[in-house]
């Protein structure tokens, strides 16, 4: 009796499984990378009202300390922007050196009138940590958590754009081996020295007025938490 199927169709099954069984691994590939932070937030770089702020004039070419704007930063959780007053502080009238700052009346224009009008501007969040999530910028900051290595080289920045995930592996990551990101508390804002003289180097090769990574880490109060409970509370 001559057989219903032709014989070729034996193979379907086992096509059928690796077609199927390819596709749910490309799948579970493609949301493994375009749905996580790493994917959709590096880059990030909303738009600033007006002229924006250009940190690779103020902090770069100026050399503004970051603890000038963001003042509270040693001693608060949030990295505070600052008010419109400190704008002001060099921004006003016939007080702004404008071959040194590179900026016209009319770029800062928006500020004085703020300034008059006693309204905040609204600068937009660029590194926006979730509701249920919290980071501590002090603890960080006296820790020896240089500003690089969570926002980049800001001071290189015409306009700030997020450069690393900060999702929940990224943070644990460092927290299991903090050597790697610390520098000198002194160096903390120093942006260009801690990108070329420290992470320039191999973690081995760091030393700063006596100081190497692991001398910096047992200088810690206490090692980096991993338990849920350091960050969700």
């Amino acid at each position: 009796m001559k057989p219903i199927f032709p014989k070729w169709m034996n193979s379907v099954p086992t096509f059928l499984f690796i077609v199927v069984h390819s596709v749910v691994i490309l799948v579970i590939a493609g949301f493994w990378y375009y749905a996580t932070p790493k994917f959709f937030e590096i880059g990030y770089m909303p738009a600033q009202p007006d002229t924006g702020f250009n940190h690779q004039i103020h902090a770069g070419k100026l050399g503004l300390d970051c603890r000038y704007c963001h003042t509270n930063v040693e001693d608060s959780w949030h990295a505070n922007v600052p008010p419109v007053a400190t704008c002001m502080g060099c921004h006003a009238e016939n007080k702004l050196n404008v071959e040194i700052a590179s900026a016209t009346d009319e770029k800062v224009q928006f500020i004085r009138d703020a300034y008059d009008q006693d309204k905040p501007i609204e600068w937009r969040n660029v590194h926006v940590v979730p509701d249920y999530a919290n980071f501590p910028h002090d603890a960080h900051i006296n820790a020896g958590v240089s500003c690089f290595s969570c926002h980049g080289q800001i001071q290189a920045m015409p306009v700030v754009a997020q450069v690393e995930s900060l999702s929940m592996g990224w943070c644990l990551d460092c927290h299991r081996n903090p050597e790697k990101n610390l520098v000198p508390r002194n160096k903390v804002t120093d942006l260009f020295w801690v990108e070329n003289e420290w992470f320039g180097k191999p973690v081995e090769e760091r030393t700063h007025e006596g100081m190497t990574p692991e001398e910096l880490n047992q200088t810690l109060l206490r090692n980096p938490p991993l338990h849920c409970a350091a960050c969700h509370y």
